[in-house]
This record gives C-alpha cells, sequence and structure tokens, in this order.
C-alpha cells in the first residue's frame, strides 16, 4: 500500500501533508490520494507514480530486449512525466489543474506532486456512468468514488453528468484550450477523457500536458522542445498504454499529415464529446494504437466520423452538436475547423444555464451595476440548474462574493435558496456558509459601532431565514456560530432588525439548550423590553415572553385550560411545557410586567397573553397576592375599549376561580389529616369537656403540676386527675344494657329527664325541671379535718341525670361548689377530673362512682353527704349554697349556674385559700 510505500520516500510531500491509506481514484499511471496540509488542514489530491508500473509487459521485445535500450525508454517516460508536472507550475489558468506542492524525485524511483483536490478523471466518471447504465440507471449502483472528508468519514462522491454538466465542462475545457493555443503557444497533443480532470467543485480541468510542445511554424520562442511525432506515434508494447498517445483521440494531422498545429486539439476535443454522448462512452474510433488501422479507417467515408453516419454515435446527439458544432470541428481539413474562442461562441452554449455560469466564472471582472443585476435574477432560474451544478459551482462561486459588502444581501438570498434545494443542504451549509457568515458578520464586531447599512441589510436575510439555518445546523454549531449573530441583531439600533431578531425565539428554544436560552437570551430579551421606546419592539417583547413560558406569539392564542374564557385556536402552536422555570417567571418576568407604564391597547392585549401563560405556571398563592393587582390595574386602563377589558375580566375571573378551588382543596386536606376518630373539635359539644379544659388531662403540664404540688415523683399517664391533683380509677366497663345510667352519688337526688332536644345545632339532654336540680350541700356537723373516704360503690343505678344532677342548657350543667378538703388530713378522697363535670346522658361509657356514707347518719340530707366546715361558717355557708335541695339556678347567658354569690372562690382559687 502507500502508506508503507511513502515511509521510503523523503520528500516534503510526506513531511508536509496527512495521505489517505487508499487512493480515491486512479488515473491513467497515477495514483490519486487525498490528503491535507498539516499546518493549515488545506485540502489536496496527491499524485503518486511508482516505477514498478514501468515493468516489461508481456510480448513485444520480450527477454531479448537489451537492459541498456529498457533503461532509455525508462528514461524517457520520466522525463515525459515530470515535464507535465513542470507545465501545471508554470502554466497558471481557471481551466488549467492547479499545482500545490512541485513533482519529487526519491530515492525508490517514485514520483509524486500535489495539486488541488480532485474528484476523477474524465475517463473515469464515464467508466462509472457506464457502469451505472448497465446496472440499470443511475440509481442501480452507488458510486465507487469514496473519499475521506474533513470530519473524517468516508462518504460516497455522487458525480452525475447531465447536459448542463457537459455544456459547462467543455466550455471550460475551451477555455483552457485558448489559453494554451494563444497565450502559452503550446498544443496539447494528447486531448482525452484521461487528460481531463474534474475536482471538487465541478470544474473540468486540463492536465496531461506529457506530449505538449508548440505548434510547427510557431514565431514565438519557447524553450519547451517540439513534438517529435515519429516517437510518440510508436507504440512501445514494453510501455503501460497510459504513458503514451492514445491514438483513439488523435487528430488525422498527426498521423496522415504530420503537421503539429492548434487545430489538431480541436479534432480531438470534438472525439471527447462524441465519447460524452456515446455508448458506451468512448470514441468512435478503435485504432488498436496502431497507425495502418488509424489510416483505413480514414480511407472510408463509412468508417471516418462524419455527419452522414451520424459520427458512429450509437446514441442520438443534440440538434445543435449535429448541425453546427461537430460538422466544425470534425473534419479531415484543419482549415475548416473552428477554433477554442469560436467553439464557445457557438449556439451549442447558447442558453441561459451556461450563460449564467459564465457571467459566473468572469464575475469578478464585471461591474457593481452588472453584478447587481445578475444577483436580483439568479433567484428565477436557481430551480433550473441541476443540484451538483448548484452545490460544487454556483454556492462556491456566490460565497467568494461575500466580501463585497454591497452585494451582501442579494448574495445571501441567492445562498439560502441554494442551500434548501439541496438535498445535501445540511452538510454545505455548516461546511461552507457558517464559515462565511462569521467572516462577515463577527470577524470585526467590536468594530461594529456605526451604523453599517450594507452589513444590516445582510442580517435582515439572515434572520428571514433563520428557520432554516435552525434545520441545516446541530444545536453546538447553532449556538457557537448563529446565536452571536442573532444577539448582533437585538443589540442593534435599527428596530426593524430587532424586531426579526425577537422573532426568532421560537427557532431558538427549538434548537437551544434550557441553560443557553435562561442565562444568555433571556437576559437580553428582558433588556430589550425594559430599555425600549417603540411600542413595536414593546409588543414584540411581551410575545417573546409568552413563548419563553410555553405559549405562542400569536396574539388570538389561548390558553387551553379554561383560564382565557374562550375556545383555544386550531391554528395556535402552543408548546406544551414553559421554555423557563417558575422561578424565572415569577421573579423575572412579573416585574417586567408590574413596571410597564405604558397604557396602549395593543401593548395591554399582549400583556394579556403573557399573564395568561403566567396563569398556567405560577403558584396560587403568587396569583393572588402578585398577579391579580396588576390584571386589575391593567384592565382599568382608560384606553381600552369594552370588548378588550371583557378579556381582561375572563381572565381575572378564571385565575380567581383556579385560585379559590385549590384553598378548597388545601383546607379540605388540611381538615382530613388533623380530624380524629371519635372526637369532635367543637368547643360547644355537650359530651366532653376536653376542648373547654383544653387538653385531655395527662399532657407534660398538668403531670409537672400534680409532682409540684402534692409532692409526688411519679404520675401514672394511664389514670385521670382532678384540679386537685387526685387520680380517678375507672371502673370495668360496663355492659350495654347499663350503658344508659350516669354516675350517682349519694348528695344527688333523681330528676326527671324530659326528652332530648337540640342546643345551637348540638344533641343534649332534654331540659329537666328545676325543682329538682340537686347542688352538693354541705354536711351539718362535720367537720373541717374530717371528710369520708370516696369509695365505687356498686349502687343500682338511678334515673338518668346529668353530671352531677344539674339541667343542660348550652351545653353545659349547673356545676355546685365544692367542700374544700384538709390538704393536711391523713384520709384521702378520689379526685375527680375535668371530663366528670357536664357529662351527657348519653355518655354512657364513662365509669359511675359512689360516695361512702358519711358518719353521721341521721342528716337530713341525701344518702351521702360530704361534712360540713365549722359551725361558725355554717350560717355563711347556708346563705352562700342555698337551703335545701332544691334551690332554683340562674340563668346567665341561656347557661343554667348555681345562685351565689359573685365574690365566693371557686376552683382554684378556693384551693389556694386553704394553703
Amino acid at each position: 500500500m502507500f502508506s508503507s510505500a511513502l515511509k521510503s520516500f523523503t520528500s516534503n510531500i510526506s513531511a508536509n501533508y496527512t495521505v489517505s491509506s487508499t487512493p480515491s481514484s486512479i488515473c491513467g499511471a497515477w495514483k490519486v490520494y487525498d490528503g491535507k496540509k498539516k499546518s493549515t488542514g488545506k485540502a489536496v489530491s496527491i499524485f503518486v507514480f511508482e516505477r514498478k508500473s514501468l515493468d516489461p509487459q508481456t510480448g513485444g521485445f520480450g527477454p531479448r530486449s537489451s537492459s541498456s535500450a529498457l533503461k532509455k525508454v525508462h528514461e524517457e517516460v520520466i522525463a515525459r512525466v515530470k515535464k507535465e508536472s513542470n507545465l501545471l507550475a508554470r502554466l497558471r489558468h481557471p481551466s488549467i489543474l492547479e499545482l500545490a506542492e512541485p513533482i519529487e524525485d526519491t530515492r525508490s524511483g517514485g514520483l509524486m506532486f500535489a495539486t488541488e483536490p480532485v474528484t476523477a478523471s474524465l475517463a473515469g466518471l464515464l467508466r462509472e456512468k457506464d457502469d451505472q447504465e448497465r446496472a440499470g440507471g443511475v440509481a442501480g449502483r452507488p458510486s465507487r468514488f469514496v473519499v475521506e472528508e474533513a470530519d473524517g468519514q468516508l462518504r460516497r462522491r455522487e458525480l452525475e453528468i447531465d447536459e448542463l454538466e457537459i455544456q459547462k465542462g467543455l466550455l471550460q475545457v475551451a477555455q483552457g484550450l485558448e489559453f494554451l493555443h494563444e497565450s502559452a503557444g503550446l498544443v496539447h497533443g494528447n486531448l482525452t477523457p484521461e487528460s481531463i480532470y474534474v475536482n471538487a467543485k465541478s470544474d473540468w480541468k486540463i492536465a496531461g500536458l506529457a506530449f505538449a510542445g508548440p505548434p510547427d511554424n510557431s514565431d514565438t520562442p519557447s524553450n519547451i522542445p517540439p513534438i517529435s511525432l515519429s516517437e510518440v506515434l510508436y507504440h512501445d508494447p514494453r510501455l503501460p498504454r497510459s504513458l503514451q498517445l492514445d491514438m483513439d483521440y488523435t487528430s488525422p494531422d498527426f498521423v496522415m499529415d504530420s503537421n503539429v498545429s492548434s487545430a489538431a486539439d480541436m479534432f480531438s476535443l470534438g472525439l471527447v464529446m462524441l465519447a460524452l454522448y456515446n455508448s458506451p462512452h468512448t470514441s468512435p474510433l478503435k485504432t488498436n494504437s496502431n497507425i495502418s488501422t488509424y489510416k483505413k479507417l480514414f480511407s472510408s467515408s463509412s468508417s471516418a466520423p462524419s455527419s452522414s453516419n451520424n459520427f458512429l454515435s450509437s446514441r442520438p446527439l443534440p440538434k445543435d452538436l449535429l448541425s453546427d458544432v461537430l460538422p466544425q470541428l470534425i473534419t479531415r481539413r484543419p482549415g475548416q475547423r473552428m477554433n477554442a474562442r469560436e467553439f464557445q461562441q457557438s449556439r451549442f452554449f447558447d442558453n441561459i444555464l451556461v450563460s449564467s455560469i459564465r457571467f459566473l466564472d468572469s464575475l469578478p471582472a464585471k461591474t457593481p451595476n452588472e453584478k447587481s443585476q445578475f444577483m436580483k435574477g439568479l433567484p428565477r432560474i436557481i430551480d433550473q440548474f441541476p443540484r451538483s451544478v448548484l452545490e460544487k459551482k454556483v454556492l462556491p462561486a456566490l460565497l467568494e462574493e461575500t466580501k463585497d459588502r454591497d452585494l451582501l444581501y442579494l448574495i445571501l438570498q441567492n445562498i439560502f435558496k441554494i442551500v434548501k434545494s439541496l438535498p445535501t443542504g445540511r452538510r454545505a451549509f455548516t461546511e461552507r456558509v457558517i464559515p462565511k457568515l462569521r467572516e462577515n458578520f463577527l470577524a470585526a464586531k467590536g468594530a461594529w459601532t456605526e451604523r453599517d447599512v450594507a452589513k444590516e441589510a445582510g442580517l435582515v436575510v439572515v434572520l428571514d431565514n433563520i428557520e432554516l439555518i435552525g434545520e441545516s445546523c446541530s444545536g453546538k454549531e447553532f449556538k457557537d456560530d448563529i446565536l452571536p449573530i442573532i444577539q448582533l441583531g437585538l443589540e442593534s439600533h435599527t428596530h426593524p432588525i430587532v424586531d426579526k431578531s425577537l422573532g426568532c425565539l421560537p427557532t431558538i428554544l427549538a434548537v437551544l439548550d434550557f441553560s443557553t436560552i435562561k442565562n444568555e437570551v433571556f437576559p437580553i430579551v428582558a433588556a430589550v423590553f425594559s430599555k425600549t421606546s417603540s411600542l413595536g419592539i414593546k409588543i414584540r417583547g411581551l410575545q417573546a415572553f409568552v413563548v419563553l413560558c410555553g405559549g405562542s406569539s400569536s396574539s388570538n392564542e389561548d390558553l387551553g385550560d379554561g383560564l382565557g374564557g374562550m375556545q383555544p385556536s386550531k391554528n395556535a402552536k402552543a408548546s406544551n411545557n414553559a421554555v423557563l422555570d417558575k422561578y424565572t417567571v415569577q421573579e423575572k418576568i412579573m416585574p417586567l410586567l408590574k413596571v410597564m407604564k405604558t397604557k396602549e391597547p395593543a401593548v395591554m392585549m399582549a400583556a394579556l397573553a403573557v399573564f395568561k401563560q403566567v396563569g398556567r405556571i405560577a403558584d396560587p398563592d403568587f396569583l393572588a397576592t402578585e398577579c391579580l393587582p396588576i390584571l386589575w390595574s391593567f384592565s382599568l386602563g382608560p384606553l381600552l375599549d369594552l370588548q378588550q377589558f371583557q378579556e381582561y375580566m375572563a381572565l381575572i375571573k378564571s385565575l380567581s376561580a383556579k385560585i379559590e378551588n385549590e384553598q378548597i382543596r388545601k383546607l379540605r386536606e388540611l381538615s382530613s389529616s388533623n380530624s380524629r376518630p371519635g372526637r369532635n373539635n367543637d368547643l360547644m359539644n355537650v359530651g366532653s369537656t376536653d376542648a373547654f379544659f383544653g387538653g385531655n388531662g395527662d399532657d407534660v403540664g398538668e403531670n409537672d403540676f400534680e409532682r409540684l404540688v402534692l409532692g409526688k415523683g411519679t404520675t401514672n399517664h394511664n389514670t385521670s386527675s382532678d384540679i386537685l391533683g387526685d387520680s380517678l380509677k375507672p371502673q370495668p366497663q360496663r355492659s350495654q344494657s347499663s350503658r344508659a345510667a350516669t354516675p350517682v352519688f349519694s348528695w344527688s337526688t333523681p330528676s326527671t329527664v324530659t326528652g332530648q332536644s337540640q342546643v345551637n345545632g348540638m344533641s343534649t339532654l332534654g331540659r329537666l325541671d328545676q325543682s329538682h336540680n340537686p347542688t352538693i350541700q354541705p354536711t351539718i356537723g362535720s367537720t373541717l379535718s374530717s371528710f369520708a373516704a370516696l369509695k365505687p360503690a356498686p349502687t343500682p343505678p338511678p334515673p338518668p341525670t346529668a353530671g352531677f344532677g344539674s339541667p343542660m342548657t348550652n351545653g353545659f350543667g349547673v356545676m355546685a361548689p365544692m367542700q374544700p378538703s384538709n390538704p393536711w388530713s391523713t384520709n384521702t378522697s378520689t379526685p375527680m377530673t375535668p371530663q366528670s363535670f357536664g357529662k351527657s346522658a348519653n355518655a354512657a361509657n364513662q365509669s359511675s362512682f359512689s360516695v361512702a356514707s358519711p358518719p353521721n347518719p341521721t342528716s337530713p340530707f341525701s344518702q351521702f353527704s360530704i361534712a360540713p366546715p365549722p359551725s361558725q361558717s355554717q350560717s355563711s355557708m347556708q346563705t352562700q349554697y342555698g337551703k335545701g335541695s332544691g334551690g332554683p339556678a340562674a340563668q346567665v347567658n341561656g347557661i343554667s349556674i348555681a345562685n351565689q354569690p359573685a365574690k365566693k372562690k371557686t376552683g382554684l382559687d378556693a384551693y389556694e385559700s386553704l394553703l
């Protein structure tokens, strides 16, 4: 392989260029490799000639040929090959193959030189086309020309030879021949498809100048030796045919007349044209490199190509070519042939497409007015060009002209239209167009302080085609190369450019990532919105906010969740997700709307669209505290008409309903999570005093109080305690039949329950006859220091009573004052918890307690009584508590209480007076 062969070379090319491992094409005796210059990355084609190709072939002189004679032939061939490279270095013309590095002779005998990138020779393309036609058409098999692109990928080069390509290529070859004949004073001598190369731009270039020389009787001095026809016409079987003159394309001037003139090249050009239309794509002359065969063909009119036999073509020829061009090229007399200049003016090239290509080739020499007219008319015929011509010929020519700022906007219009029409437009845009855009808009960004009308016009064209640009490049390329151009437009002082830049936002959002949009795009948009004094830019900024919030910039776009109060438009294209996060929407966008001063209806309605999107994203709390006040303020704008006001009100009502529903849902969830089984949180519940006393009697505060007052070390959390700190031990739960009984004490008298009623919406016991309301009375004759022990007794349950025998009004029963006890007494009584007061008859599951009989059995009071205080206080106590057990109770605010003086201390106050 060539890579191993290069190791034995000591050359400038192998040291300064990277060369592909396999050849991209084989052109005659040359193997063509793709290469790149290491320092600049410039693509080249490297032609390599290997000496082993000169090894003797079978037949001919065979082993009898002397080594000295063969060596002499080899030296002549090497000199001929070097002559070709040397002439390429001397001849500089657009239609002559451009030499990049001169030929080098290495120690191994190999030769190599570098040229501009080429795809293949014309002969190789014709062989490719023959294979495609045999396989069933152009699409029958893929192209064999596989090359390595700049990104390291191997791609096939699809090449087409259509009518326009043929016309364009022949025109370029004719231009090259004109240069050789008239300027260089040379005759090519061997113009064949093998000596014509097609470069990467699809241009046809002349090469193969190994047999070139000055014409006979030339007056122009030249250091190039003339062509020796006796040597070049002789076919040496020891050498490859590619290194010898191809007689199938040779003019009869050489073979039959021994005359060297420029007309001979025109005859060869005619045979090349026949090969382009023939099938297979070869010359109609089949000489087998034999002079006798050649002369025999031209001895008869039937075997020589002429107009009478369709020039021996197996296919029909174009009318202009058949009637006007070929008869003046393929003719026996040199004087009857047209020259290269006349050939270019023939009717064969008289069409708009070829003329446009010719104009492009000479574009640098045209006047500004001619360039402008051409660029304005080019879009009308772009669709008529073959895609290969557009990509390889027209597009590169236009890109080269982008340096002309006055024509920049016209050139860019044509460039974007070409990119849109190309199947490979994405690759063409990234590889060719983007570098030119950076060069024109970003290279001197810092120096663009003054207004440049020409550049602004080009920027408008770029912004108009931003959707095509977004489809033609990746996100990274867009961020690195295109986004700075859009930012340049946003920062422009020209309002139309800013407006178009803001209009690019939907495309930007579809290409860039969230971080780039939030940190690089949104700040610029917000700055433009806050600083502009133009209503149009203000509206466009609001539309940009809508897009950033996940909506559409269309003015008719409505919310899809009913917040707008109307049905959404069918044509609206709103995204499902907001681009910006909730924090940015609430903390960045809303403040900008809040400080907006203008009240123009158009601005107000654009702001309404933003509020609709915010209503989708923001929290209900934020909507209630921040959004709705601004909406009300905007809705009362003096310039709004009725319909606009109604739209604002529809949104306000929708947001309010959304807030209300959300708050109701939260409260329901909160109430369901805080509720407990078997407990009513109503403070007025008759069946429980927990809400009234604020706890369940076993929290840490009351336990601490017990330890402090009673001196107890620990407290059993499983027992209840009364307000004096003594514990109450519940008895085992009764059977279902006894649950209707209420606690009975010895001092209680039966009372009649009149029924059950509803008091303030709560189920309570029915009113009791107040004449039967028992109260706790002190026992006369008892001492303060002695109290009877309270013991549970299994007494049969009396008729149901309420609490301590007091009637129930508004959920509270009459509570008679308790007799104070002596805290220093050795006897302890069972404490009563707050739950013992006010229990309804429905609380059947509470334990009932009985008090032991007092020591005095002759007491006039009920079965059980508590010893009264000392005798000196009996009168006051009786006055205070009333005589008898059936004293009436007063009604205060609907609550029945016992008659007592206002100065009497009760509860803990009474207890403190004993200490």
